[in-house]
């Protein structure tokens, strides 16, 4: 039996290699393999931080609250007056303030009408039966200083034997006449008793032929009445006493009527300009036409012992 021939493979300095199968390559020193990374080339990038995690989330929601908190509070601080002892409550003004320019008829009804007065005057009057019975006026007055001394027509108040006088908040009190001029037809009145607060009016210098104005009175008895005109005319002359010729009035076309009289006539920068003291009306009608009469202020304040530039108080 013959053996089989086992054939012995010489190592070859450069065998071709055989088809079909891989010769492994040898490596040079110093070269590098696949796989190996050299240092400091094509080193693994460091794991990046994960930013939406629950803990961060909850961090950031924190910080958001708080700026809204921070801006909210800057908000409502700004809105107020911080300095110490102010109120952030309303505070009644002691008087109003003329405007720098011209006002609705509202807004000056409103600045003046703490500052107007009802009067209520009682006189001793005669009857066809010759008994004597008490005879009742309605008139108007503004109040012209601190003190409480009221501006008026003197004769609202001429012969009354007893003078009440009311305020818009209600109170009232007896009066007296602590100055008058007729001739002017101006008196003043010192009440006994004040409101809690005094509103005196805001007096104001001569107004012009067009100048818008507003009168505030209580004609035929309608408390605290306003109408509104303008300056038709100036230094005009009124026979209102019979006696003796009152020179220098304002004339206007504001509606007014009997009760009108010692009302303020205001311009259109809520300043008072005149007493309103007549009307003029060719029939004995005694009802407003179209013209109406005031005194200057200046006038007026030299009534009784003024100087015609203060209150004569």
């Amino acid at each position: 039996m013959e053996r089989p021939v086992m054939e012995v493979l010489r190592s070859d300095p450069d065998p071709a290699p055989a088809q079909g199968k891989i010769k492994p390559r040898e490596i040079k020193p110093g070269e590098i393999t696949p796989g190996e990374i050299t240092p400091g080339e094509g080193e693994p990038a460091a794991p990046r931080p994960r930013w939406n995690t629950p803990a961060l989330r909850r961090r950031v929601l924190v910080a958001v609250v708080a700026v809204w908190a921070v801006a909210i509070t800057a908000v409502v601080l700004t809105g107020r007056d911080n300095s110490p002892g102010t109120s952030t409550a309303p505070v009644p003004a002691a008087a109003p303030s003329a405007s720098d320019g011209p006002v609705s008829t509202a807004d000056i009804y409103q600045a003046l009408i703490p500052s107007v007065v009802r009067i209520e005057t009682t006189r001793n009057g005669t009857s066809t039966s010759a008994k004597s019975m008490a005879e009742f006026a309605i008139g108007t007055g503004v109040i012209a200083n601190a003190d409480g001394t009221i501006l008026t027509a003197f004769h609202v108040v001429d012969g009354a034997t007893a003078i009440r006088v009311s305020y818009t908040d209600g109170t009232t009190a007896a009066a007296k006449v602590a100055s008058s001029d007729k001739v002017n037809d101006i008196a003043t009145l010192s009440p006994q008793q004040l409101p809690e607060t005094v509103v005196p009016a805001v007096l104001g210098g001569g107004p012009a032929v067009g100048d818008t104005v507003v009168a505030i009175g209580n004609p035929l008895g309608l408390t605290m009445s306003t109408s509104s005109g303008v300056v038709s005319g100036l230094d005009r002359s009124l026979n209102a006493q019979k006696s003796e010729n009152a020179a220098g009035l304002i004339q206007f076309d504001a509606a007014v009527n009997p009760g009108s009289s010692g009302g303020p006539l205001i311009n259109d920068r809520g300043q008072v300009v005149g007493i309103v003291v007549s009307l003029a009306n060719p029939t004995d009608a005694g009802t407003f036409i179209g013209i109406g009469f005031a005194v200057p202020i200046g006038s007026a304040l030299g009534a009784g012992e003024g100087n015609g530039q203060n209150p004569p108080l």
